[in-house]
């Protein structure tokens, strides 16, 4: 069983022939509605791939709750535990110019009612051995408190490191399993530029002194891992992307759940890169998220 503590967000998506300057009026060329928010995309992955998922989230009473909600519910994700507030439904505005450059704006709202009291609530409902997944787009002390309580209670935690944030980087080693892309990784122990021998070494220092199992995506390149001491590297597919937004989140979400249906951590890290690759093939976040007959015919 699988619980997401995390974000879900509305996003309203313009194009434009080229991004406007400061003051500046132009005119689109398109528009869409999608649902997001990190912690919803990990859980619909998740979803995807086979496992059991509860989602523990806000949403506002606004039109956008429902939408931002309908394709977890439609792959029949638990959301009992996804709460009603006054606050506006969690939003991302985005324009994209023509030239494929994009500007973003993100509103927590409701997000941002989540609260420590909500981490304990969603962390009493598991049992030892259950996988807590989660971000940072909800307020970093029910993230932290969410931390506490799984260890208390034996629960196996997943933190993706996004957005990368100071509290971020305060939390990362509390979590059992921790995924960050290469720049995150970075910004994590504060170098930059790292060679690929370098990150490695690095890798090999945090996982000394931790523990925890350090998993580094490399976009197009694959996937670097440290677990239980062993290095471990997987490539995904060989592809022409069409959209990277939501690779990450597959990512996680294929990987917390190939964990959960108890696969050995080298073909779970397998699924979990081959399901970001196809995630690239088609437009949008949580629409682009493959199906499990899908990934498991290519792995």
């Amino acid at each position: 069983m699988i619980t997401v503590f995390g974000s879900v967000n509305m996003d309203l998506i313009a194009t434009t022939v080229r991004l406007p300057q400061p003051g500046e009026t132009v005119a689109g060329t398109g528009f869409a509605t999608a649902a997001g928010g990190k912690g919803a995309n990990q859980a619909l992955a998740a979803r995807r791939a086979g496992s059991s998922v509860r989602m523990v989230s806000a949403v506002g009473r606004d039109g956008f709750a429902e939408p931002a909600l309908a394709l977890l519910k439609e792959a029949g994700a638990d959301l009992s535990a996804v709460k009603r507030v006054d606050e506006p439904t969690g939003t991302a505005l985005i324009l994209v110019g023509g030239d494929g450059e994009n500007m973003i704006a993100v509103v927590p709202g409701a997000n941002g009612t989540v609260t420590a009291a909500d981490a304990d609530t969603a962390v009493a409902a598991m049992d030892a051995g259950d996988m807590l997944m989660m971000q940072m787009e909800v307020p970093a002390s029910a993230v932290e408190q969410a931390f506490k309580a799984a260890k208390a209670r034996g629960v196996r935690t997943l933190f993706n490191t996004a957005p990368l944030t100071q509290d971020a980087v305060r939390l990362a080693r509390l979590a059992s399993i921790l995924v960050s892309n290469e720049t995150e990784f970075e910004l994590l122990i504060g170098r930059k530029d790292l060679s690929a021998e370098a990150r490695i070494e690095a890798m090999r220092g945090l996982h000394a002194e931790t523990g925890q199992t350090l998993v580094v995506t490399l976009g197009g390149d694959g996937v670097v891992a440290l677990h239980e001491g062993t290095l471990l590297t997987s490539a995904g597919l060989t592809i022409e992307p069409v959209d990277t937004v939501g690779a990450g989140d597959t990512f996680c979400g294929y990987l917390a759940a190939s964990l959960d249906q108890g696969m050995p951590f080298d073909m779970a890290l397998r699924r979990a890169a081959v399901a970001g690759s196809l995630a690239c093939l088609k437009p949008g976040a949580q629409p682009a998220i493959p199906l499990a007959a899908d990934v498991d015919a290519k792995v």
